[in-house]
C-alpha cells in the first residue's frame, strides 16, 4: 500500500496528514491547500476501498487519509509497546535459525527471508551484512568447507542474501551429485559378491550331496554283496540277489 500511495503520489497525505489552512494565505498558499485536500480524499477513499468488508466500519469515521491509516496501523500492527514486544519475539527467532540436515537451501532461505521481512515491516532496520553472517552460521557441517571458502573469497558486508543462496545452491547440488553416483556401482558390487556367495553355497551344498550318495551306493553295495554270501549251515543258499529262493 506504501508503494501504491507513492505511485500516485498521495502517500504524504497517508503518513504526514494535511497541514491546517493558514489563516492569511496567499492564493498560491490556498491553491496548495486545495490541492493537499484534494491528495488527502484520493488516500483516504483508496483505503477504504482497499480494506475488507468486516474491518471496513472500524475506519468508517476516519475523516483523513492519515486517520484512517493510523487506526489500521494500531489495530493490525499495534502501539509502540506491542511492537517492541513483537519485534522482541521475530529477533529470538531470527537467533534461534538453524538450518536441518534433512532440509534444502531453498527452503531454509525462505524461513530467514519471512522473518527478515516481518523484522522490517515494523520498523527496525537489518543490514545484509548481519543476515549473511547469521546463514553462514546456521548451517549443518556438510557446508562447513564451503563456507570456508565464501568466507576467504568474498566480501561479506557487500554480499546480499540471494547471492548467497545461489552460492550455496551450486555446492547443494555438487553434494546431492556426489552422493547418488557411487549408489548404483556399490549396489553392484554387494550383488556380485551375494551372487558368487550364493553360488559357492550351492556348489558346497551338491557336492555335499554328490558324496552323501556316493556312500549310500557304497552302502547298498556291500549289502548286496553280504545278501548274496548268505548260506544256511547246511551248504543251501537262503537269499541271492535281495529275493528268497
Amino acid at each position: 500500500m506504501e508503494n501504491f500511495f507513492v505511485s500516485e503520489d498521495v502517500w504524504e497525505a497517508v503518513e504526514k496528514g494535511v497541514p491546517d489552512h493558514p489563516e492569511a494565505a496567499t492564493q498560491a498558499a490556498q491553491k496548495q491547500h486545495k490541492e493537499n485536500n484534494k491528495k488527502d480524499a484520493i488516500a483516504l477513499h483508496y483505503i477504504k476501498q482497499g480494506v475488507s468488508k468486516p474491518i471496513y466500519p472500524r475506519i468508517f469515521n476516519a475523516k483523513s487519509a492519515k486517520e484512517a491509516w493510523d487506526v489500521l496501523k494500531e489495530e493490525f500492527q499495534g502501539n509502540e509497546k506491542v511492537v517492541s514486544i513483537k519485534l522482541q519475539s521475530m529477533w529470538r527467532d531470527f537467533d534461534n535459525l538453524s538450518m536441518k540436515e534433512s532440509e534444502c537451501i531453498r527452503d531454509f532461505f525462505s524461513k530467514v527471508a519471512e522473518i527478515v521481512n516481518q523484522i522490517k515491516s515494523h520498523g527496525e532496520a537489518i543490514q545484509d551484512k548481519k543476515v549473511v553472517e547469521k546463514i553462514l552460521r546456521s548451517l549443518p557441517p556438510k557446508f562447513d568447507h564451503c563456507v570456508a571458502a565464501i568466507e576467504e573469497a568474498k566480501d561479506l558486508s557487500k554480499m546480499t542474501m540471494f547471492e548467497l543462496m545461489g552460492s550455496l545452491q551450486a555446492h547443494e547440488q555438487r553434494i546431492n551429485r556426489s552422493s547418488t553416483q557411487p549408489t548404483q556401482p556399490v549396489e553392484q558390487a554387494f550383488q556380485s559378491k551375494l551372487n558368487i556367495s550364493e553360488g559357492k553355497n550351492n556348489k558346497s551344498q551338491q557336492e555335499q550331496e554328490q558324496r552323501k550318495g556316493s556312500h549310500q551306493g557304497n552302502g547298498h553295495m556291500q549289502e548286496d554283496i553280504k545278501i548274496r554270501t548268505m548260506v544256511t549251515t547246511n551248504g543251501k543258499a537262503v537269499e541271492q540277489n535281495g529275493s528268497k529262493i
